[in-house]
């Protein structure tokens, strides 16, 4: 199933593109709701907060006295995080059990309001925000919550800055406008974007991919496109990820690139990338289809000096590489090193870029970019005595995850 994250601010319109979701088709999971659920009279969450708050946050009826509590921990931090410690895991708990019940290939949604704050974001196939800008969400308080100013002020200040949350977003709905437009825009996105990322999910495969190399401007936003999906490999990967690392053509400032982002996941060998093949599907990369190993080596008696394994993204809204290499082979020591390389050398990078456009032209009208592909390989062999001067020069080495199992020169295909 797909699984998304749904959070914003307060105010900033989150439950209205949750009820169009739901509408939609979506199983959704609704935090605030579970929130009072598991305190309501008789649980062990009520129970809890009497012990930690006192006999006066109940009601005469022996419910939960929600205005008494939130004036008390809202502008107190140390006794929010108390509250928190309490609701937070109970909260988790009940949607766990939701989303277990939820039909395989659905797409299932969680509200909810703190995911940025706890952390949660790796959790996901997908972070969506709803945005709408810090005066328009007090206006909305004070005119429809009966809040007073400061009181709207005081909630906004309990949750992330906006600047933070929107940098854990992997899908911004902004809520500026009417709430028609709200609900067109989440329309739009279930259409366009859920209903086939969850379809490939289900099936195991990639998003499709047609037409030729397009270069576009340098994405400043690439590196934290890049930093959310290494959150979510390594968070479904734990004991197998020695390393997921951003390389390639957008993992250098500056640098025009195909808007594809390249990442490098390091396993100990083979058998490894194979094992985790399954995982790594479910976690929205399913296997490239019939490619083994580096192309400049097919032939290599030993695959585990060249070999890797080539996965895709399901996500139809985010192309991604994701090239699987074992720790200390020279495919994985060449993908990092011709990264670094860029990085520091401005005139290798104007060659780089200068090399891309001329063959992104020659190949404008293809079908794939497998032609713009093999044909800056010739680039590549013409410049690898320049990095491995660069190398020499600058004593550049590899991380040390593990004890390198193979070395050797620095010859590889390129990555993007």
């Amino acid at each position: 199933m797909l699984k998304i994250g749904l959070t914003g601010g307060i105010a900033s319109g989150k439950s209205v593109v949750a009820s169009r979701l739901r509408e939609l088709g979506a199983v959704v999971v609704d935090a605030d709701a579970l929130a009072r659920e598991v305190v309501e009279p008789g649980t062990p969450g009520l129970a809890r907060i009497t012990e930690t708050f006192g006999a006066g946050m109940l009601t005469a009826a022996g419910g939960l006295d929600r205005a008494r509590l939130g004036a008390l921990v809202f502008g107190n931090p140390a006794r929010l995080a108390e509250l928190n410690s309490i609701v937070h895991p109970l909260v988790r708990e009940r949607a766990a059990a939701l989303i277990a019940a939820a039909p395989r290939g659905g797409v299932v949604v969680q509200d909810i309001p703190l995911l940025v704050e706890t952390g949660q974001g790796s959790g996901f196939h997908l972070v969506v925000v709803v945005d709408a800008p810090d005066e328009m969400r007090i206006r909305r308080m004070v005119e429809h919550r009966g809040m007073s100013e400061d009181e709207a002020r005081s909630r906004m200040a309990a949750q992330a800055a906006r600047d933070v949350r929107l940098a854990a977003a992997d899908v911004i709905l902004e809520n500026s406008g009417s709430r028609e437009q709200l609900r067109d825009a989440v329309t739009r996105l279930w259409d366009g974007r859920l209903v086939p990322f969850a379809h490939n999910l289900k099936e195991h495969r990639m998003a499709p991919r047609t037409g030729g190399p397009v270069l576009t401007p340098a994405d400043p936003t690439w590196a934290a496109q890049a930093a959310r999906l290494i959150g979510r490999l390594q968070a479904a990967l734990p004991g197998d990820a020695l390393a997921v690392d951003h390389i390639g053509s957008t993992a250098v400032p500056g640098l025009d690139a195909k808007d594809i982002i390249d990442l490098q996941l390091t396993v100990s060998d083979l058998e490894t990338a194979d094992r985790i093949s399954p995982v790594l599907a479910e976690t929205g990369f399913p296997r490239w289809p019939g490619v083994l190993a580096d192309s400049t080596k097919p032939s290599h008696p030993d695959p585990s000096v060249w070999g890797k394994r080539l996965h895709g993204n399901a996500d139809p809204g985010r192309p991604v590489n994701l090239h699987v290499r074992t720790v200390g082979s020279p495919g994985w020591k060449f993908a990092l090193c011709f990264r670094d390389w860029l990085r520091d050398d401005a005139a290798a990078r104007a060659d780089y870029v200068a090399e891309k456009r001329r063959v992104a032209a020659l190949h404008s009208v293809d079908k794939s970019t497998a032609g713009y592909a093999a044909d800056k390989e010739a680039w590549f062999t013409a410049t690898a005595t320049r990095m491995e001067a660069w190398v020499a020069r600058t004593g550049w080495q590899p991380p040390s995850y593990l004890e390198p199992v193979a070395r050797g020169p620095f010859r590889g295909t390129a990555q993007s």
